[in-house]
């Protein structure tokens, strides 16, 4: 699973940093959370491609979908005919139709709007699903988890030619789907050649949002928690106030919740430059240090499997 972030400022975008989006490719499927200012020239940029069937939109203030417009144009530029998905919160169904045809013109594809509320499942897939979560902004607002399903344990071969005898053939995927199989005059279980289920993956986004209970129960034993850290802990009235999150409480939460990792971001313009080490600095205290990290634009996570030998990786983008 890869995540590359598209758009990590606070509300106000900098030279560096472009209004919220992220994108997420699972196995050949690819899902855009949030569509800020010129998202659709950050996808060009860092190569995230331009295969998406859902947009998943947190609220709708500007810099969370400002860029829906012009990537939804494009689309039709460029003779799209593959149906379009916006997901977003219950109530706003009108508005989001006013962005798409803001020019006047409706594009020629189709395009549907899902309206959700917090425990919807808004795309549902064979072995993945993505839900609505709870959050706390000032306005009508969701956060999303994309949850994967648990895997099939591991076929145990060995012990299946040797033990049982059974030779390569049907009856392996009998048993590795679970089914019983009569081999030699006897019956063989599948849970006497399969392991226990494998767990999937699972990454949360939470678009603008204060510390609260929806997004650690959301995110319980997350591999990557996307939270919002728009300020630094002494500015923590004016989180309070802007209903958002300092980086030491999306800290605390990542904690409380047991995620792998964090990423902080929705990072205000007043960290500009190198302000955002001290974000850093800030959540590291809290959360274990290294495993809490501030979104650059472009930066590339890759989320392995829980079981899988190999680690979660961070490649940023260079010029």
């Amino acid at each position: 699973m890869r995540v590359t972030f598209l758009g990590t400022s606070g509300a106000v975008p900098t030279t560096h940093r472009n209004p919220s989006a992220i994108h997420v490719e699972r196995e050949g499927d690819r899902l855009l959370f949030d569509c800020g200012e010129g998202t659709q020239r950050q996808m060009m940029r860092y190569g995230a491609g331009f295969d998406v069937e859902h947009v998943f939109l947190t609220h709708l203030h500007g810099d969370h979908v400002l860029g829906l417009p012009g990537l939804v144009q494009t689309w039709d530029f460029n003779d799209r005919e593959r149906p379009l998905a916006i997901h977003a919160p219950a109530g706003t169904r009108e508005r989001i139709e006013g962005l798409v045809s803001v020019t006047g013109e409706r594009p020629s594809y189709p395009v549907r709007v899902n309206q959700v509320r917090a425990g919807d499942v808004a795309l549902s897939r064979e072995e993945y699903e993505v839900r609505a979560v709870e959050v706390e902004h000032r306005t009508n607002a969701v956060g999303y988890a994309l949850v994967e399903d648990d895997r099939k344990g591991r076929f145990d071969r060995q012990k299946a030619e040797e033990e049982f005898g059974i030779p390569p053939g049907p009856k392996y995927s009998k048993l590795h789907d679970g089914q019983a199989v009569e081999h030699d005059g006897q019956t063989i279980e599948p849970e006497e050649v399969v392991g226990p289920p494998r767990p999937g993956r699972t990454v949360v986004y939470t678009g603008d949002t204060r510390p609260c209970d929806g997004v650690r129960e959301a995110a319980e034993g997350a591999d990557l928690l996307v939270h919002d850290s728009m300020f630094g802990h002494e500015r923590r009235d004016r989180a309070v106030e802007t209903a958002h999150s300092t980086a030491r409480e999306a800290a605390e939460v990542a904690r409380d919740a047991g995620v792998k990792r964090l990423a902080l971001t929705h990072i205000s313009s007043r960290y500009a430059g190198g302000g955002w080490h001290d974000l850093e600095a800030e959540a590291a205290d809290v959360f274990d240090g290294d495993r809490a990290f501030v979104a650059d634009d472009g930066l590339l996570a890759e989320v392995p499997y829980p079981d899988a030998d190999r680690d979660f990786t961070l490649e940023r983008y260079r010029d």
